[in-house]
């Protein structure tokens, strides 16, 4: 089993999907399960990679798993819906990401197209709302293949401009009790104004949208309520009796989950893709910089060798090298002295068994979407 970044977030991805298949369809067991193994994985990217920037991310997404999981096991219990504004009210209130996300602009590799359109829609309005006399975005749609960034870029916006961020997921929203899940968007959006009023901007970031508001062939009116309610409150932002710096960013691999609707809420819809040559020598530079590398190693060569791969891709390709020398110095030395330089052998070790996360079919779909539906 692997031990990798992105092996890890998609079993947790996967369980919380389960999690909330089942929540909605009343099978409490089920759905207690999926959300204890969910918030078991998570831990565990926290402890294997403490420094990555988004841990306080991944700290709200327990908190909110577990709090589900305390509300799944009374209401089993009782086989009684839980009613009462201060408990979705508080609910509302443990969505707000309460450590600063340690991601900058600087942290991305490449993905310049990316920041520009963020920093037009958010960075400059938020700086100075007197040059936009005609108001600005207020929904950004970041799409497109698994692990290329996009959660990174909300994370990095949200630092750039000290907003409070909101972090809004399926679990964290739908409920099988009538009326409670489109209740809970109203309240995000109420608690939003309220902090916006008080004068920090605000992020919420609705992550994976399409499992939340996508559309498919067998959801049920609690879906629809929901989506509604989000086209409601998103038309409701740019008051122009306030000046609220309230921005909506979703993210999603699946953009043709999404109705046209919805999608138009979306001002700008940036396509984040696999990274260039540019990018792949960039991201290289990232996540060798504290390794042993040997002189003759190009990165130039390997990011050429590396098409094809995502961001998270190459970064499980390094960790891989890097592991080849350690587990060569621990056999021959049992883990005395210092492992040696990684090598292009040990890269292409790697590249021998590890194969692009996404298929070049996947990325003419995502090319043909961004055709029909680019605005930057």
């Amino acid at each position: 089993m692997s031990n990798s970044l992105e092996y890890l977030e998609g079993v947790a991805r996967h369980y919380a999907i389960q999690a909330v298949r089942h929540d909605r369809e009343g099978n409490f067991g089920e759905a207690i399960k999926n959300y204890r193994n969910a918030v078991k994985i998570l831990k565990k990217i926290i402890q294997l990679y403490p420094d990555n920037g988004l841990v306080a991310v991944y700290k709200e997404w327990i908190k909110h798993y577990e709090k589900r999981i305390a509300d799944l096991e009374n209401l089993r219990n009782s086989m009684l819906p839980v009613h009462g504004e201060s408990t979705t009210e508080a609910s509302i209130d443990d969505l707000v990401v309460k450590e600063k996300p340690e991601v900058t602009f600087n942290d991305i590799a490449d993905l310049e197209q990316a920041k520009e359109a963020i920093k037009e829609a958010i960075l400059y309005p938020t700086r100075r709302p007197d040059l936009f006399p005609l108001g600005w975005p207020r929904g950004i749609l970041l799409f497109g293949p698994p692990g290329c960034g996009k959660t990174l870029l909300a994370a990095a916006v949200a630092n750039e401009i000290d907003s409070v961020f909101i972090q809004v997921d399926a679990a964290s929203i739908m409920s099988k009790w009538l009326g409670e899940a489109e209740k809970k968007v109203a309240l995000i959006f109420k608690k939003a104004r309220e902090y916006s009023s008080s004068g920090k901007p605000v992020i919420i970031f609705i992550d994976e949208v399409d499992s939340l508001l996508g559309t498919y062939a067998s959801e049920i009116g609690g879906e629809v309520r929901v989506r509604n309610q989000f086209l409601k409150e998103m038309d409701g932002l740019p008051d122009k009796s306030k000046k609220h710096f309230i921005y909506v960013i979703a993210a999603t691999n699946k953009p043709w989950k999404l109705d046209e609707p919805f999608i138009r809420r979306f001002q700008k819809r940036i396509y984040v893709p696999l990274p260039d040559k540019k990018a792949r020598i960039q991201l290289l530079e990232l996540y060798t910089k504290k390794l042993r590398l040997s002189p003759d190693l190009d990165l130039s060569k390997l990011a050429e060798v590396l098409e094809g791969y995502t961001g998270s891709d190459i970064k499980d390709i390094v960790m891989a090298a890097h592991l080849r020398t350690v587990k060569e110095l621990f056999e021959k030395n049992r883990g005395v002295g210092e492992a040696r330089a990684i090598t292009w052998d040990d890269f292409m070790h790697v590249l021998k068994v590890r194969k692009p996360s996404v298929s070049e079919d996947l990325v003419r779909v995502y090319d043909s979407w961004y055709s029909k539906f680019k605005a930057i």
